[in-house]
């Protein structure tokens, strides 16, 4: 059997993966329905050559998690992981022969710890059924992670309800830590945040919480726990502090984007208004 040789550019031949620019002069692929990897890598590598003579720099590839049979592949054709979410993979491959700077997989989880205090300075403590705090004794704020779209001044407000069944309204962010090589190597951000109560009847969350009660300001701070560790021992005073004297956080403003999308801005409004 002979062979024909065309003289027509191997894209035009096989054709191209479908995909949409994206706004740092890269392509974005989607892929939806099912390929076996015999047809997908042809259009792969007719995609690659085209895309690098356009000049092309980032090429990022979704892969739904039924399509998990092109990963092995593709990682042969010199890509690599960026991110996984329950339903698909995301795969990227840096184009020109120049430092790769496609920008990392998000680096950091957020999370949220409610002060929640009545005007008679009693403060709403928990302890956990599980976790680091588990038979400690510890009396510590309602604490939780920040959901994915999810704002931080909101996120505070159901943890509270979640942990607790008590209705709160956000005030401010009175502090926040950084720490690094905390969850699956991921760095982390909390923030205390103050809260006020609009409901007072505890109801708590039997799943994860041990027990829930309205404790006295000082009680809360002067627990051997936090004494010993500075980090829950500043945490308190902090908390402490905005109950007895003058100390400023940060209130959230909302704000719309160009593009109508609702946003918060933290900062000092107070102070800020005293300017105007």
């Amino acid at each position: 059997m002979s062979s024909i040789t065309s003289s027509m550019p191997m894209e035009d031949q096989v054709g191209l993966l479908d995909a949409v620019d994206d706004l740092y002069d890269g392509v974005v692929v989607e892929m939806k329905d099912y390929m076996d990897s015999d047809i997908f890598i042809p259009l792969l590598r007719a995609s690659l050559s085209q895309w690098k003579q356009q000049g092309k720099k980032g090429f990022w590839i979704k892969l739904p998690i039924q399509l998990s049979n092109l990963v092995s592949p593709m990682v042969q054709e010199g890509f690599r992981y960026h991110h996984a979410e329950p339903d698909y993979l995301m795969l990227v491959r840096w184009l020109p022969n120049t430092p790769d700077t496609l920008p990392v997989n998000a680096t950091h989880r957020v999370g949220i710890g409610a002060y929640v205090v009545k005007d008679n300075r009693e403060v709403l403590v928990v302890q956990e059924k599980s976790g680091g705090f588990k038979g400690t004794g510890l009396w510590k704020l309602p604490t939780g992670v920040v959901n994915e779209g999810e704002d931080i001044c909101k996120a505070a407000i159901r943890e509270v309800k979640e942990e607790t069944g008590i209705e709160a309204e956000f005030l401010e962010i009175l502090a926040f830590r950084q720490s690094h090589q905390s969850f699956f190597s991921k760095s982390d951000l909390f923030f205390v945040c103050l809260l006020r109560p609009q409901s007072f009847a505890i109801q708590k969350q039997d799943s994860e919480i041990a027990a829930a009660q309205w404790m006295p300001i000082k009680e809360y701070v002067d627990q051997p726990y936090n004494q010993k560790h500075q980090l829950f021992k500043y945490v308190a005073e902090i908390c402490r502090t905005k109950s007895e004297r003058d100390y400023v956080g940060f209130t959230a403003m909302p704000m719309a984007t160009a593009s109508g999308k609702e946003i918060y801005l933290y900062f000092n409004n107070r102070d800020f208004q005293q300017t105007l």
